[in-house]
């Protein structure tokens, strides 16, 4: 007997004053997340330093990541990939933003022929 997967929306965004997380899927050295973000951003002298390469898109919202070199401001659709050890932190983002974080180390996958 075969049963149907259930959905969910991303957009979904129950009231809360605490940034949310929560793991989609893993995989090997991936995992992917999605974020639901209510103004929060990093403090002021913290810097994210990732063993990991990071994707992030920003499904809805606003948002600005600051880099050592300067600052990208997202927009709803917008999607960054971020090298692992690049140090980087959260300006700003919006009470409303959501966003999608794929964590993955690509250098076991590599050989060459």
């Amino acid at each position: 007997m075969s049963t149907l997967p259930t959905i969910s929306n991303l957009l979904d965004n129950p009231p809360s004053d605490q940034e949310q997380f929560c793991e989609l899927l893993s995989a090997g050295s991936a995992k992917l997340e999605h974020i639901i973000s209510h103004g929060q951003a990093s403090d002021p002298d913290f810097w994210y330093d990732q063993d990991n390469n990071e994707w992030v898109a920003l499904i809805q919202g606003t948002a600005c990541l600051q880099f050592v070199e300067g600052a990208l401001s997202l927009k709803a659709g917008d999607c960054v990939t971020i090298p692992a050890h690049l140090k980087h932190r959260v300006a700003n983002v919006s009470q409303d933003a959501v966003w999608l974080a794929l964590h993955f180390d690509d250098s076991s996958e590599r050989t060459s022929e």
